[in-house]
């Protein structure tokens, strides 16, 4: 269905081509004057410009036209040429009708749909899920959400770290602890314990002890690279430990994902892609875009009109071995052999020069147009001291750490309330409104910038927070329950607006396509915030000017339920698109 300014938009479109004009002139916004009109269009001035005519006089004759438009109640001229525009009574009933049976709840939908996948994961193995896995994780899950309510099929991958130096340095440090492991054993190839000699605690205790060993000492790394080569090469024992290392680790990736409501549909890895590579290095060559630098084999993705230098993408190191650049390339060759027609990378925008490197190269290759290779790039979250935001020792926060520490802030919250929950319900109602305020914290600020990690205001039931929008959503599902009313059959009611607040509220529920789709488009979920923000404030004011349960008027009640049952569907679709789970009560 059409959005209300789509709707404006071609009307006064039309008006403009009536002028012998282009109908991309009647482009209908918001209005910067509410108290003006609620819509306005400035394309009077553009047009004019073009044509060579009197902006005013241009305005005039446009007016002229939509006054006897019956989608507008009122048209009026401002300036040298705005047109300020009230939609009339009729249009808003019409296209509130449109809503009510709308299945997707006035959303934005695609023409034709696309098979995307959505990298937001990255976590090593070995370590521990902390903060800085936060915004990718929150993001992505999101992004996967407005993706496919816009009818795309969306799938999430983690691409876990789970080769490389890191693995070698793990392998070698645990052969000089426990050397009679059966792993070590070259003259064994098969019938491995199935138990994992090692925990997801024994990894995270081991790794950095065996991190700082190889920086300080070049025997130690001299094993881990020997350790690593031998894995990659395929040696059994090692293979088997390895397997170890990622089951015990997805496992408790899967509990910290899980508690954040962040779901994978793939849990691959750089492993996966590793026998993809050397027909790809094959391939590279063929096509004569690799080149000899250093003894390293790269491939140079610099161009002319670069506003800084871009370095050559390296593909195998002057040793032999590969690393970021050859497994990132080689995972858009898995994934363009999967179908996936787009590839969206939610990864820190620090990371910007390696994306322009990969996909550039991947253009070369022949694998997707550039354009079909995006890095959603975000910012940090920072503490009070303006920093990424470490523990109060300075170090990094793990995110199990991080949950609960707004849990027990979400609960202090509630346990000031009026104390009809109980122990149980609080600690599960804490638990949502936690993990809302922590998502929407994240996810109301522009995706590209860095935010303030600041737990006592994201945990406010009051202002633009997650905790608000849940409360507003509890509310108007009790303002339907009071009125003996279920949503499914307010919805079968006329929704007439008819007085200011009720207008108001229509409008901005028929503004949802419009945030919908700039959210889609931009890859930008704060536009999504801002919408429903904006709903639940407009609910606010109608709660508070309009009697809807006691409301005398059979007619004007069931008019009010039917915009009360509208507002709850739709802000339920978007806070699930945000991954705000909805309380029963608060």
């Amino acid at each position: 269905m059409l959005s209300l300014s789509e709707r404006l938009s071609a009307a006064v479109g039309e008006a403009f081509e009536a002028q012998g004009l282009d109908a991309s002139y009647g482009a209908v916004k918001v209005s910067d004057r509410p108290d003006l009109a609620p819509y306005q269009c400035n394309g009077a001035l553009a047009a004019a410009k073009k044509a060579k005519q009197n902006p005013r006089q241009l305005a005039e004759a446009v007016k002229a036209k939509l006054d006897a438009d019956e989608a507008f109640s009122e048209v009026t001229l401002a300036g040298p040429g705005f047109l300020n525009l009230t939609p009339s009574q009729g249009l808003l009933d019409g296209l509130l009708g449109e809503l009510q049976q709308d299945e997707h709840q006035g959303a934005y939908r695609r023409e034709t749909s696309e098979k995307v996948i959505l990298d937001y994961g990255g976590p090593n193995v070995a370590k521990p899920l902390h903060v800085g896995h936060l915004r990718a994780a929150i993001i992505g899950q999101s992004l996967k959400q407005i993706f496919r309510r816009a009818g795309d099929e969306a799938v999430g991958d983690i691409h876990l770290g789970d080769w490389g130096l890191q693995m070698g340095q793990l392998i070698a440090e645990i052969k000089r602890r426990q050397p009679d492991l059966v792993y070590f054993d070259r003259a064994v190839t098969e019938g491995y314990p199935e138990e994992s000699p090692v925990s997801v605690a024994d990894l995270a205790e081991i790794y950095p002890v065996a991190s700082a060993a190889c920086k300080e000492d070049p025997g130690r790394m001299a094993e881990a690279q020997e350790a690593t080569a031998e894995l990659q090469a395929g040696r059994p024992g090692y293979r088997a430990l390895w397997q170890h290392f990622v089951a015990v680790s997805q496992e408790a990736l899967r509990a910290d994902y899980g508690r954040l409501g962040v779901e994978f549909e793939l849990w691959r890895g750089e492993a996966s892609v590793h026998d993809l590579i050397e027909p790809m290095v094959d391939e590279l060559a063929e096509q004569n875009l690799l080149e000899f630098s250093d003894g390293a084999r790269v491939v140079r993705v610099a161009r002319e009109d670069d506003k800084k230098d871009i370095p050559p993408l390296l593909i195998v190191k002057s040793n032999g071995s590969v690393g970021y650049g050859s497994t990132d390339l080689a995972t858009l060759v898995e994934r363009k052999r999967d179908g996936f027609e787009r590839c969206v990378y939610v990864v820190d925008k620090r990371q910007s020069e390696h994306f322009v490197q990969v996909f550039r190269a991947a253009a070369a290759m022949g694998l997707y147009p550039e354009d079909r290779m995006e890095h959603a790039g975000f910012g940090t979250m920072n503490g009070k001291d303006g920093r990424p935001f470490k523990t109060r020792e300075g170090g990094v926060l793990r995110l199990s750490d991080l949950l609960a520490m707004v849990d027990e802030k979400a609960e202090e919250r509630l346990k000031e309330g009026d104390g009809s929950l109980t122990g149980e319900e609080r600690a599960e109602v804490a638990r949502q409104v936690g993990l809302a305020a922590l998502k929407f914290a994240d996810l109301s600020n522009p995706r590209t910038t860095d935010y303030v990690f600041d737990v006592d205001r994201f945990v406010a039931f009051e202002g633009k927070t997650g905790p608000y929008l849940l409360y507003a959503a509890v509310r108007i599902g009790s303002v339907l329950s009071r009125a003996g009313s279920s949503e499914e059959e307010a919805l079968g009611f006329a929704a007439a607006p008819a007085e200011p607040a009720e207008r108001e509220l229509a409008m901005q529920l028929l503004s949802y396509k419009d945030a919908h789709r700039g959210a889609y488009e931009k890859r930008m979920p704060h536009l999504l915030c801002e919408h429903a923000f904006s709903l639940a404030q407009a609910f606010s004011r109608f709660y508070a000017a309009c009697r809807i349960a006691d409301e005398e008027s059979a007619e004007v009640k069931n008019s009010r339920l039917a915009l009360t049952a509208l507002t709850s569907r739709q802000l339920r679709d978007i806070l699930g698109q945000l991954g705000l789970e909805i309380p029963p009560k608060m």
